[in-house]
């Protein structure tokens, strides 16, 4: 029987950078949602611009709901941020954006804050841009440690980065980085493509799992349960198993219609997620 609650996925303004931020929080009370996770993208939340003064509004309009701000993620793919970059005023610029991030964190009142570790030049050593990886996300950490936020470090897909994109390699870092405000994230597409399982994750980094992103894929994607072949059920007995207690964000990008119905796709997570925990206790 799985372990997982309902209450553990939080609500999350991925794929509505279309539509009004009061609109997400909308749709997230009426989801039924406690918590949400916060996509730092513009022109919802511009991480470079937002001011103090907007991020306690921000949080205000949150509260206002009986909403509360779990965690931050500030876009750091697609965006210029790239912490691991050899082009010195990148990197830079990349860790005063995630040391501001970490300030925001304490407007909104968000415990988390999370990380990807970037990549280095294609044709370059991987120990050089490792390096520089492990020294900015020590030095974020650490400055988020002082403000007393929390941060998790997730693997991203090859075509993302060259540096961290399994357990393993996580594992190594994070005992590389060695803050102890800093954590692990499962994101399940990642943890696909790479030809890992729920188990293995726990295998390799046990109690450091943090947050998990739940999402399904092809197995590459971020998509709506149901649009991809992932093995939700399978996904959500693990994570039980194991004992898994912090929440659960359904990360919507893959399939850009997202963007037109956000609400549609986190309604049929949601009901595909009720339905393997209902047969799960049949």
């Amino acid at each position: 029987m799985s372990g997982i609650r309902l209450d553990q996925i939080t609500g999350s303004n991925f794929s509505y950078q279309h539509l009004p931020f009061d609109r997400f929080l909308d749709d997230m009370v009426e989801l039924g949602r406690g918590r949400v996770e916060l996509w730092g993208i513009a022109p919802q939340l511009h991480i470079p611009q937002l001011t103090d003064g907007e991020a306690r509004g921000i949080r205000r309009r949150i509260a206002e709901r009986g909403l509360a701000v779990h965690c931050l993620t500030p876009e750091q793919v697609i965006y210029p941020v790239n912490v691991a970059s050899p082009v010195p005023w990148l990197r830079e610029s990349s860790i005063a954006t995630f040391r501001r991030a970490a300030e925001l964190c304490v407007e909104l009142e968000a415990p988390l804050l999370f990380l990807t570790p970037g990549r280095g030049f294609e044709d370059e050593p991987t120990d050089a841009a490792w390096r520089r990886s492990v020294d900015a996300i020590g030095e974020i950490a650490e400055h988020a440690a002082r403000l007393g936020v929390d941060c998790v470090l997730e693997p991203l897909q090859r075509v993302e980065s060259n540096l961290v994109n399994d357990s393993a390699a996580l594992a190594r870092m994070l005992d590389d980085i060695a803050a102890p405000n800093l954590g692990a994230a499962l994101d399940t597409v990642a943890m696909a493509t790479a030809g890992e399982t729920v188990d293995g994750y726990f295998a390799a980094l046990g109690g450091r799992i943090r947050h998990v992103h739940l999402i399904d894929g092809r197995p590459n994607g971020h998509l709506a349960w149901g649009d991809g072949e992932l093995p939700l059920g399978e996904y959500l007995e693990a994570l039980g198993r194991h004992g898994y207690d912090g929440c659960l964000t359904f990360e919507l990008f893959g399939d850009g219609c997202y963007a037109f119905d956000p609400r549609d796709a986190l309604e049929r997570c949601f009901a595909a997620v009720e339905r393997e925990l209902a047969a799960s206790a049949a």
